[in-house]
């Protein structure tokens, strides 16, 4: 068996020991007092990560059945939806919305571009019946984050119910899904929850609770009314995983104990931090300047650098894991994870094997230039960060 020192893929992401034994904890009813306390407890908890007074729904589901629960939830068959992407994981959500025969008016950014709030703006205009607007906060197929707040407000000024992936983006930066106007909202314990995967939250403003009471698609399991039905009794309408409950419990803790200002901190250094040592190894990134995300970096790998093969290597010998290309950019882009339970030293390892990587590979010399940019930079940000 290989040992996997480092996981630095974009979720699932490594457990805190802390977050291990908390999912370890026995068994309890699903329907009794005991669970009825954790799930408040995550729930409220979820709340805040997601900055929301809105109902907070946990479904036992992976981020993608977060995501269909809300088309499943919003839309009849016919409706006009329309689906602004740029990278793989929009791609899904558009899929997944022509899977319950939704009419779809497609904005597509080029991959590692951001969608223009502009564009936007035009589509809206060209498809008045398109009541539903899909977007994506961050895109980690392409290591992209798209400007939410200026996307929300130009679909809001439309008169349009804004649903949003925000599977790898709340509870590592920020979202404030009331402030600027987020209907929906979908994330998964998987990522920066620190958890295993297995829960998908997702909150629901009023103006979506009465497009749901006109929606006609099929739908049980993911059914909105009843998981909210349920959870006001303290349970849930199926059978739910208490274990990772149990995990995000603690992972929540966590971050509240370090505070999600500090939270969302660290993991904007840190992608700056390992985007400045990627580049330092000669690797050029992927995802534009100004829009690149917090829990993930994407670069193109440097002219015959075989991906697979470096992956393989990097996880074979030095025990790293890292992410390939998705969709059109499988076999040509690398993405390395730092969301969750990450820190400084971290980012140095991951470093340090990838540049001893491309020495075996004969593509580079080692000569520490990745974990000397690196620290550079975490130290510049900690000297700018300390009391005068």
């Amino acid at each position: 068996m290989i040992f996997q020192s480092q996981l630095r893929i974009p979720g699932p992401t490594p457990l805190p020991e802390r977050v291990v034994r908390a999912a370890s904890r026995p068994m309890i009813d699903h329907r009794g007092p005991e669970f009825a306390e954790l799930l408040a407890d995550v729930t409220e908890g979820a709340r805040r990560a997601f900055e929301t007074r809105n109902d907070l729904l946990v479904l036992t589901a992976s981020g993608s059945g977060g995501l269909e629960s809300a088309v499943a939830n919003l839309v009849s068959p016919g409706d006009q939806v329309v689906v602004a992407l740029c990278g793989n994981f929009g791609e899904r959500f558009a899929g997944i919305a022509a899977g319950y025969g939704c009419e779809l008016t497609r904005l597509e950014a080029e991959w590692g571009q951001p969608v223009e709030p502009d564009d936007l703006a035009r589509v809206l205009e060209a498809q008045p019946d398109a009541r539903v607007v899909l977007l994506t906060h961050n895109e980690t197929s392409t290591g992209v984050t798209n400007r939410l707040a200026e996307l929300a407000a130009v679909a809001r000024s439309a008169q349009r119910l804004v649903v949003v992936d925000g599977v790898s983006s709340v509870s590592s930066m920020p979202i404030e899904v009331d402030r600027i106007g987020v209907d929906v909202a979908v994330s998964a314990s998987q990522k920066g929850w620190m958890a295993p995967p297995g829960i998908a939250f997702v909150s629901v403003s009023e103006r979506a609770w009465e497009f749901s009471e006109r929606a006609r698609s099929p739908r049980y399991y993911f059914d909105w009314k009843a998981a909210r039905k349920q959870a006001q009794g303290g349970s849930t309408p199926w059978t739910p995983a208490v274990s990772v409950l149990y995990a995000v419990q603690e992972g929540i803790r966590m971050m509240e104990e370090e505070g999600l200002p500090s939270v969302y901190a660290r993991h904007r250094r840190l992608a700056d931090a390992m985007g400045a040592g990627l580049q330092a190894m000669g690797l050029q990134l992927f995802a534009a300047e100004g829009y690149r995300s917090a829990t993930v970096t994407s670069a193109l790998p440097m002219p015959g650098l075989e991906v697979s093969a470096y992956r393989r290597l990097l996880r074979e010998k030095y025990g790293v894991v890292i992410a390939g290309g998705q969709g059109k950019m499988t076999g040509k882009l690398i993405r390395v994870g730092h969301l969750g339970a990450v820190s400084d030293g971290d980012v140095v390892q991951v470093l340090w094997a990838m540049e001893r990587a491309l020495e075996d590979l004969d593509m580079a010399p080692t000569d520490g230039r990745s974990m000397a940019a690196a620290a550079a930079f975490l130290a510049e940000e900690a000297t700018a960060a300390a009391p005068a």
